[in-house]
């Protein structure tokens, strides 16, 4: 155990160490004019004071959390297991906040040197923006890792029997999902705040561009990125590792008499060995000329990094998991071939690799604007504001076909596999392998996250600092890329949280089975695999699965409400200034951006207290009333109704922001046209859709998974 845990490590800390070389390189870079310095000190001053007074809020809430987890572990007579639950709990949350706060932080620091880059070449400038971003994706994806590790390391301390381990560690999983929601949630209610306040003043009452310096809620906007797509999405995915290698740690564990402790660390390994397969993938991406376009540069990064990450995937399972010699002939589309089960564990592993693939390109088809979809929404606006909106929020919901069709069919295949091994509980362990195949590339997969908000403020800076028009073009071509890559994450986010989903609800079930079986319960049923049945019929499992259907919606209701109400104090507060201070429009007053960003963080941060706490008081109380076969009822149906909701809300508002950007090239009228007007309109309703529920649906999806993983003793 001690050599495999060490090996991962050792792994880790190369990745971080060239993750240190490359924000060397990039620091070392030209931080441009005087003029651009000064907007990013603004930039970067805006979002260090919202990170601090939201990670200080965060932190009180998660205190008080902790103590809540020992007291209600030591009531019900579990005092040893409420301790090691407590601490994981806070380590976790600790992490999270740190991958939060690292992501914000490294990307305030990358904005100026890609807009200064711009000056020079779109090749420097897109160079610039991608490794930035990979120094967050790096270290996210290495910091939860290590943190796995570590709390493993910890929690079995004096435990003879490694099976158990898993469960002791659960805590860490809700501690970072916790922290996440409220990472996520007050980051994309900010940005979405400033973003929707400022262009409905600016781009439809005043009719100026985005980003003119003009707009008092400018900064605002520009700080949003970064608290919001940099901030929250790395505490997301810092996250999403976490609870996923722990739910196929504790699958591992009931295969313990196959793989022995081989089989409960092959996430940690692989995912170490993905990490350093990601930096090799990282270092290869840039672009062959000034006139390739940017995406096609990114995608051959990409698919050189999958190709790599699958020949790692064979060497581990071939390494890891070859104890079972048995050799079977499988029949696979009329084909026989005699493979071990290492071989097909490896196939289930790149079911999870195409899967995402293919979760990408269904995302990227709905959202850019050479597709279909987004011409459709396009053309509606000439019609005015209306049939905008009903024609998006008609591909809104179509965007949820083909994704459900790909899980599902990743999910029986990979399951299929798993299954044709013999192993008892070898079809669950092969969707665990099939999501740990998806997250291999993690890493490449945040570093085209950060990729996005980067670009987007190097544009802005670019744009204030009223730099010449050839740098503002490489920056709108960059800037026109991070839209996509923007979307395509929040897709590989909800496909990697729906193939995680039933791995997490078969390890909730694990665990059930393992305290009953422990406190000597043994009058549960089991269905065909040995799990613990669910009777839908029962009235109190199927009054849970309503619940958890309902949590989803009302959830949504108060995040895209919150934007809403703060976005209304912000458009009054522009409004205010513009006619208090005459000489802001004519370019001889300086606007007061402070009091924007201040009314931005005061509202964001009071507005995601109530959804965050909801979520975790209305899972505790489904549990403690109805007990362990109603929560998971609870948590499967408000799994697969996040899922739904997050495809729908994350597609439909990348949708209508692409097809404003394309009426912006000049299709059906171009900028200030009726049509453009109209699509304004749709884009700010699509902005807290895709921006601030919809990612924060991805994290409630694994936050149920977590509460419920932690708290099973208390609903037994």
């Amino acid at each position: 155990m001690e050599m495999l845990i060490l090996l991962a490590i050792g792994l880790i800390v190369v990745a971080l160490g060239f993750s240190l070389y490359l924000t060397r390189q990039i620091m070392a870079k030209d931080s441009g004019t005087e003029s651009m310095q000064e907007i990013a000190k603004a930039i970067r001053q805006g979002a260090e004071a919202f990170v601090k007074r939201q990670y200080t809020t965060i932190g009180i809430m998660s205190v008080i959390l902790t103590i809540v987890i020992f007291v209600a572990y030591t009531a019900f007579g579990q005092k040893e297991l409420g301790i090691k639950t407590a601490i994981a709990f806070i380590l976790g949350a600790v992490s999270s906040a740190f991958a939060g706060i690292v992501g914000m932080y490294v990307s305030v620091r990358t904005n100026i040197r890609t807009a200064a880059a711009a000056r020079r070449s779109l090749s420097e400038a897109f160079i610039t923006a991608f490794r930035g971003g990979a120094i967050s994706g790096i270290i996210i994806v290495s910091m939860s890792l290590l943190g796995v590790a570590i709390i493993y390391l910890l929690a079995g301390l004096g435990i003879t029997d490694a099976t158990k381990v898993p469960f002791l560690i659960v805590g860490y999983a809700f501690g970072a999902s916790f922290v996440a929601l409220f990472a996520q949630l007050g980051g994309g209610i900010y940005t979405k705040a400033a973003d929707v306040g400022s262009d409905l003043v600016g781009k439809i009452e005043k009719g100026i561009p985005e980003d003119d310096p003009r707009n008092p809620a400018v900064i605002a906007d520009l700080v949003g990125d970064n608290v919001g797509d940099c901030a929250g999405r790395g505490a997301d995915l810092f996250e999403s590792i976490a609870a996923e290698i722990i739910g196929t740690m504790i699958l591992g564990a009931a295969l313990f008499p196959i793989f022995g402790i081989k089989g409960i660390l092959f996430p940690i390994v692989v995912k170490a060995l993905g990490l350093v397969v990601t930096c090799v993938g990282i270092m290869t991406t840039k672009m062959k000329n000034e006139n390739e376009h940017p995406m096609k540069a990114l995608n051959r990064g990409y698919y050189k990094t999958i190709g790599m990450a699958a020949i790692m995937f064979y060497f581990v399972t071939w390494w890891l998991l070859s104890d079972y010699k048995v050799t079977k002939t499988y029949d696979i589309l009329g084909m026989s071939f005699a493979m071990q089960a290492h071989t097909v564990y490896f196939l289930s592993g790149l079911v999870g690799m195409a899967t995402g693939m293919l979760i990408i390109w269904i995302t990227i088809y709905y959202t850019e604007s050479a597709y279909r979809p987004v011409k459709s929404i396009a053309r509606a606006s000439l019609t005015g504001h209306a049939t905008n909106i009903i024609s998006g929020f008609a591909v809104a919901l179509e965007a949820t076909v083909l994704p459900v069709i790909v899980l599902s069919l990743g999910l029986m295949a990979s399951y299929s596999l798993g299954k044709m091994t013999g192993i008892p509980n070898g079809g669950l362990y092969g969707t665990a392998v099939a999501t740990m195949g998806m997250i291999a590339t993690a890493a490449y997969i945040l570093a085209m996250d950060n990729f996005g908000p980067i670009t987007d403020n190097a544009g802005g800076i670019a744009e204030m600092s009223k730099s010449p028009p050839e740098v503002r073009k490489r920056t709108d071509r960059l800037d026109a890329v991070g839209n996509t890559t923007k979307a395509l994450t929040k897709g590989y986010a909800i496909g990697s949280a729906a193939l995680a989903a039933f791995l997490l609800f078969s390890a909730y079930l694990n665990e059930v089975k393992h305290y009953l079986t422990e406190r000597g319960i043994t009058d549960f049923v089991v269905n065909s695999t040995g799990q613990i049945a669910v009777d839908i019929s029962k009235v109190e499992v199927f009054v849970g699965a309503f619940l958890g259907a309902m949590l989803i919606f009302l959830f949504s209701s108060f995040a895209i409400r919150a934007v809403g109400d703060a976005a209304y104090s912000i458009v009054n507060e522009v409004r205010r200034q513009w006619k208090a201070k005459k000489g802001i429009m004519t370019g001889k007053v300086k606007p007061d951006y402070a009091k924007v960003v201040d009314i931005c963080v005061t509202a964001s941060l009071k507005e995601m207290i109530l959804p965050g706490l909801m979520v975790v008081i209305v899972t505790v109380v489904v549990g403690v009333w109805l007990k362990y076969e109603a929560v998971a009822a609870f948590l499967m149906v408000g799994t697969i109704a996040g899922i739904l909701l997050a495809l729908l809300l994350n597609t439909g508002g990348g949708a209508w922001d692409n097809a404003k950007k394309l009426i912006e090239t000049g299709v059906h009228g171009g900028k200030g046209s009726d049509a453009h007007k109209a699509s304004i309109t749709g884009d700010t309703l699509g902005d807290p859709f895709k921006d601030t529920a919809g990612p924060s649906l991805h994290v409630l999806i694994k936050l149920l998974s977590t509460i419920t993983l932690v708290l099973v003793p208390l609903f037994l």
